[in-house]
């Protein structure tokens, strides 16, 4: 134990500062993402993720804005455990036929106004997987949709923009 603590000692601070991005896009959605979240929703966006039966893809890109490179955080953008407490409902994939009925429960659980984003290829129309005996197909073939995000997967970027067209 004590083998370890020094070489703690001797080893120091190793940490590196965030790389910062200076992506323009993320720096013109961010302002006005930041300005509208702040007025409509009293600073704070909450966000319910559900993964409907994607192959993941999304939801990697959906984390990367959680990282401390986009930090969505600071846009007021929060992610809940809860559908109770969410103001949006963020659908990845193609609707199992086994997640149609959770997905519904969810939609119906989070408070008015219900606002729902598809998110992806697979989301917002079926993707490669389409409309099978094991897929309903696109979220809006259970749920209305406000906000379709395309891409295979889309960037973290186009994802914060989809959060803006919200407000649009």
């Amino acid at each position: 134990m004590i083998r370890i603590l020094r070489q703690i000692f001797r080893t120091g601070i190793v940490t590196v500062s965030t790389p910062q991005v200076d992506d323009p896009k993320i720096r013109v959605v961010g302002i006005d993402l930041d300005d509208t979240v702040k007025k409509r929703f009293r600073r704070s966006l909450t966000v319910r993720e559900v993964d409907a039966g994607s192959c993941n893809g999304c939801e990697l890109e959906i984390h990367a804005i959680n990282n401390p490179i986009y930090d969505c955080e600071r846009f007021g953008i929060h992610f809940t455990a809860s559908p109770r407490f969410a103001d949006v409902l963020l659908v990845t994939g193609p609707v199992a036929r086994n997640m149609e009925i959770a997905l519904q429960r969810t939609y119906d659980s989070v408070p008015s106004p219900k606002i729902v984003i598809a998110v992806g290829d697979c989301g917002c129309n079926g993707g490669i997987f389409g409309e099978t005996y094991a897929s309903a197909g696109g979220v809006d073939k259970i749920i209305p949709v406000n906000v379709y995000i395309p891409g295979c997967p889309p960037t973290p970027a186009d994802i914060l923009n989809g959060f803006y067209k919200i407000f649009l």
